[in-house]
């Protein structure tokens, strides 16, 4: 099997996966995954897709993220390798799209307009 590489991403975060055959070791940015995932929520994440399809412990996966905060760039990794479970085995994609782990979300940070403290906020409002 050659190795898959797939991207993934989420509000600025982009994530670059490398999936190849192995024993389930994943590296982010050159560092081991528990370092760089230091939450239990976050590790759930990004093992989301794995445990799902019962792949965990077949593959090895060397990630690539950059951009946004750690939760986004663990959501990102999350999608990626989601993608490359689906090219691994057609079937994983029955799995894995009800729980939404292949849609891609939307949502970003609403600009900041002009004569405003931030995106909604306003500068305090003097009536005299």
């Amino acid at each position: 099997m050659a190795v898959i590489h797939k991207i993934g991403r989420r509000k600025t975060a982009v994530a670059r996966v490398y999936v190849s055959e192995g024993t389930g070791k994943i590296t982010v940015n050159k560092r081991t995954f528990e370092n760089y995932f230091t939450t239990p929520t976050l590790r759930y994440k990004v093992m989301q897709p794995m445990s799902m399809t019962d792949n965990a412990e077949a593959f090895d996966v060397t990630v690539n993220v950059y951009g946004g905060g750690v939760t986004g760039q663990a959501e990102a990794v999350r999608m990626a390798i989601a993608r490359a479970m689906c090219v691994v085995n057609e079937e994983n994609r029955l799995v894995l799209k009800p729980e939404g782990l292949l849609t891609r979300d939307p949502r970003m940070v609403e600009r900041k307009k002009f004569g405003q403290k931030k995106a909604r906020k306003r500068f305090q409002f003097s009536k005299r």
